[in-house]
């Protein structure tokens, strides 16, 4: 059988999103959340954290069957089909789906083991905060820039 060049790509990239978001969120929970405390890097920027038990900006945290069933489901479905559609991607849109299914495994991985989601990356003006997130999150937010970048290529429809 032979190995599609946008699976070449694609399981090493996803693989590396996950064991860093894995391995960064080990680090955080060892020196941010055990005891809990906050580290200030920056005026704009602290390492807080943050058990997130709903979804993207702690939206529905107040229903635990989302965050712990629903959710999972979701983004194991969302990464079957970005494997599935590979064969007919370019390249950023591989890249993209990389990104999108190593952070969607990331935070998936927390739901199963913590039951939420591990949040730390805190930027802030004053005493106006963006909603804390982690590296899973920043890959699903590049992953997707990527795939809609690709996707607006003049040759879009040329694969790997």
């Amino acid at each position: 059988m032979r190995i599609s060049s946008q699976m070449k790509l694609f399981f090493p990239v996803a693989s590396l999103v996950l064991a860093l978001d894995v391995g960064i969120k080990q680090l955080m929970l060892s020196w941010l959340f055990f005891p809990p405390q906050q580290i200030i890097v920056t005026p704009f920027f602290s390492l807080t954290p943050v058990w997130n038990s709903g979804i993207s900006f702690g939206l529905f945290s107040d229903n635990p069957y989302i965050g712990l069933v629903t959710i999972p489901v979701l983004a194991v479905l969302v990464v079957l089909w970005l494997i599935w559609q590979l064969n007919d991607l370019t390249f950023l849109q591989t890249l993209g789906a990389s990104f999108i299914a190593g952070g969607a495994l990331g935070n998936v991985s927390d739901r199963i083991v913590y039951g939420r989601v591990i949040d730390f990356l805190d930027f802030h003006i004053g005493a106006l905060h963006w909603p804390a997130f982690n590296v899973a999150d920043s890959a699903l937010f590049i992953g997707v820039l990527l795939w809609f970048y690709g996707m607006m290529q003049p040759n879009q429809n040329e694969t790997l």
